[in-house]
C-alpha cells in the first residue's frame, strides 16, 4: 500500500467529518470452555465472570463518554444510543432483561441458529443502515464476551479506528502480545500510517491474518514485533461491510438480506425470515473477508494496536489471569478455601470447596457438576463438554436453576417418572397458558399467593395449599401479589423433559406452532 497517497488520511485534509458511530454487539457466543457455569442456556456473555455485572453489561457500557472525550478535529463522533445486538433466539429473553437491568435499551436482531460472526455483522450492518435512512454509520463491532479493564484505553483506541473507517477502511484492533500464546490468531502489521501520537494509537497497514500457529511459529512472531494478536473487534462503515462480504461471500450477503427484509420488525426485535437464514453458510469474519482484503485494493485494511488489559476470556485459565490473587498466586470465588495450595482457581456457587497442597488446577462447583482440571489444559473442556453433549447430558445445557421472564425453577431433585422443582415467579408475572403430552403436575404453594388457571377454571391457591394438574389440561400459573411467588412443583409421568410443553398463549412471545423448550 502506498501510505503517501493513502485515501485513509482524506478526513484530514477535508475537514471535520461528522459520523454516527453504532455500537454493535455480538452475543451469539457459547463459551464452552468456561463450563459448568457457562452452559449452552447460559452463556459466558450472560454470566457474571468477572465482577457484579455479566461480560454483556461490561460491554454495554465500553463506548460510554467517546463522544465528549475522544473527539478530534477531523472527526466528530455521535454515538448512537441503542447498540445493535445480535443473539441467538434462545437467549432473546435473557438478553434482553440484562439490557433493561443497564436501564438502556437496544435493538436486538435474533438469529433462529448459529451461522458464525459474518452473518452476524451483515446482519447488523443491514440494521444499522435500516434506522436512520440515507446515514450510513461506522459501526464498532464488539463480542459481547470479552473483558477489557482500561476503558479510556479502550475508547481512545477506538477513536483512531474511526477515523479511518469513516475513510472507507476495515480496521480490525491488534493486541501487541506479551508472552507467547497458540491459542489466538494473529495479524501482520505492516506499514504506519500518519504520525504517532502522545498517548494515541499509531495504526498500521493489515498486511495478513494467520491462523494459530504452533509454539515454535509463535515464538517467531513474538520476537519479530510484527505480529499482533487478532482480538476479534472490528470497525468500519455499515455500507464499507456490505459491498466487503457481497463482493467475497455473495451468498452470505445474499442469505441475510431476504431474511432481513423478509423478517418482523417488532418492539426492539428482527425475528428473521428463519428459512433463508438456515440457508446462509456459517464463516467468521476473518475467514470470510479480512483474510481476502490484503489482495484487494478496493478495501484496504488497517489495524490499530490495543493496548487496554484486553482479554477474550477464553478459558478459566483467563479468568485466573484478570483476577486479584493471593500471596500464593490463588484466586478463589465463593465458600473456598486454600491450605499449602499455589497458583490456583476455586469456585464455589454454594458448597464449601477446599483444595489442600494443589498447585496449578481449577474447581469450579456449582449445584449439579464440578470441574477439575489442571490450569495448563483448560482448553480440553470443551472436548469435554463435546462428548457430554454426545451423551445427551442435561449438564451441558442448562444449570440446575434456570433463569426464566418470569423468575426461575431449580430442579430439587429426580427420578424415573417423577421430578421436583422448586419455582419462583415474580410479582405481577405469569407463566405460558400451556398443556403437556406426557405428564402431570401438583402444585405447593409455599409463599405468596398463586392464580392458577385449570382448563375453564380459574381460581387462587395460597400458602400450605395445593392444586393438581391432571396430563393434558390446559393451565396458567400467576402471581398477582407483590411478593415473590414460591412453590413446590412435583411432576409426574412417562416424560418429564422441557420439551414437552405446548403454548397457546404467552406475554413473552414464546408461541410457536411447535413445541418449543422452556
Amino acid at each position: 500500500m502506498d501510505v503517501s497517497h493513502n485515501p485513509l488520511n482524506g478526513a484530514a485534509k477535508t475537514g471535520a467529518v461528522s459520523v454516527r458511530v453504532q455500537p454493535v454487539i455480538l452475543a451469539g457466543g457459547s463459551g464452552t470452555r468456561l463450563w459448568p457455569l457457562s452452559r449452552q442456556q447460559f452463556p459466558k456473555q450472560l454470566i457474571e465472570l468477572m465482577g457484579s455485572e455479566s461480560l454483556l453489561e461490561a460491554t454495554l457500557r465500553r463506548l460510554d463518554g467517546l463522544d465528549a472525550t475522544h473527539g478530534h478535529d477531523a472527526v466528530h463522533f455521535a454515538t448512537a444510543d441503542e447498540p445493535i445486538v445480535v443473539c441467538g433466539t434462545e437467549h432473546k429473553l435473557l438478553t434482553a432483561q440484562q439490557i433493561e437491568r443497564n436501564g438502556r435499551r437496544a435493538r436486538i436482531v435474533l438469529e433462529p441458529c448459529a451461522r458464525n460472526t459474518a452473518p452476524a455483522l451483515t446482519l447488523a450492518a443491514l440494521a444499522a443502515l435500516a434506522a436512520v435512512p440515507g446515514d450510513d454509520p461506522v459501526m464498532v463491532a464488539m463480542p459481547a464476551d470479552h473483558a477489557v479493564s482500561d476503558l479510556d484505553a479502550f475508547r481512545r483506541t477506538i477513536a483512531k479506528a474511526i477515523e479511518h473507517a469513516v475513510s472507507g477502511a476495515l480496521v480490525t484492533l491488534g493486541i501487541v502480545p506479551d508472552k507467547i500464546e497458540t491459542g489466538y490468531g494473529y495479524i501482520k502489521a505492516g506499514a504506519a500510517l500518519g504520525p504517532a501520537g502522545d498517548g494515541v494509537p499509531q495504526a498500521r497497514v493489515l498486511e495478513r491474518f494467520v491462523e494459530k500457529p504452533r509454539r515454535e511459529i509463535a515464538e517467531q512472531y513474538l520476537a519479530s514485533g510484527e505480529y499482533w494478536w487478532n482480538s476479534g473487534i472490528f470497525v468500519c462503515r455499515a455500507s464499507v461491510w456490505l459491498a466487503a462480504i457481497e463482493h467475497f461471500q455473495p451468498a452470505i450477503h445474499a442469505a441475510c438480506l431476504i431474511a432481513f427484509d423478509h423478517g418482523l420488525h417488532q418492539d426492539g426485535f428482527t425475528q428473521l425470515d428463519v428459512d433463508a437464514f438456515e440457508s446462509c453458510p456459517s464463516d467468521s469474519i476473518d475467514f470470510a473477508v479480512m483474510e481476502r482484503i490484503t489482495h484487494e485494493p478496493r478495501f484496504p485494511g488497517v489495524v490499530v494496536p490495543l493496548a487496554a488489559g484486553w482479554s477474550d476470556v477464553g478459558a478459566w485459565d483467563a479468568v485466573w489471569d484478570m483476577s486479584n490473587k493471593d500471596e500464593d498466586g490463588n484466586v478463589a470465588r465463593g465458600r473456598v478455601i486454600f491450605e499449602g495450595s499455589a497458583d490456583s482457581f476455586a469456585h464455589s456457587d454454594g458448597r464449601l470447596v477446599a483444595c489442600v497442597g494443589v498447585s496449578g488446577v481449577v474447581v469450579v462447583e456449582t449445584a449439579d457438576a464440578i470441574l477439575v482440571a489442571s490450569k495448563d489444559r483448560v482448553q480440553e473442556v470443551k472436548a469435554m463438554v463435546g462428548r457430554l453433549k454426545a451423551a445427551k447430558g442435561a449438564e451441558a445445557h442448562d444449570h440446575r436453576k434456570v433463569q426464566r421472564p418470569w423468575g426461575f425453577y431449580d430442579s430439587i431433585d429426580h427420578g424415573e417418572r417423577f421430578q421436583v422443582k422448586r419455582i419462583v415467579v415474580k410479582p405481577g408475572a405469569r407463566l405460558s397458558l400451556q398443556m403437556h403430552h406426557h405428564r402431570a403436575e401438583h402444585w405447593i404453594v409455599v409463599r405468596g399467593t398463586a392464580l392458577v388457571t385449570r382448563g375453564e377454571e380459574t381460581f387462587l391457591v395460597s400458602e400450605n395449599q395445593s392444586t393438581f394438574i391432571p396430563l393434558g389440561t390446559t393451565h396458567r400459573l400467576e402471581n398477582p401479589g407483590k411478593t415473590p411467588l414460591e412453590m413446590i412443583e412435583v411432576q409426574s409421568g412417562t416424560y418429564l423433559g422441557e420439551d414437552d410443553i405446548v403454548r397457546f398463549d404467552d406475554q413473552y412471545g414464546r408461541v410457536t406452532e411447535k413445541k418449543t423448550p422452556g
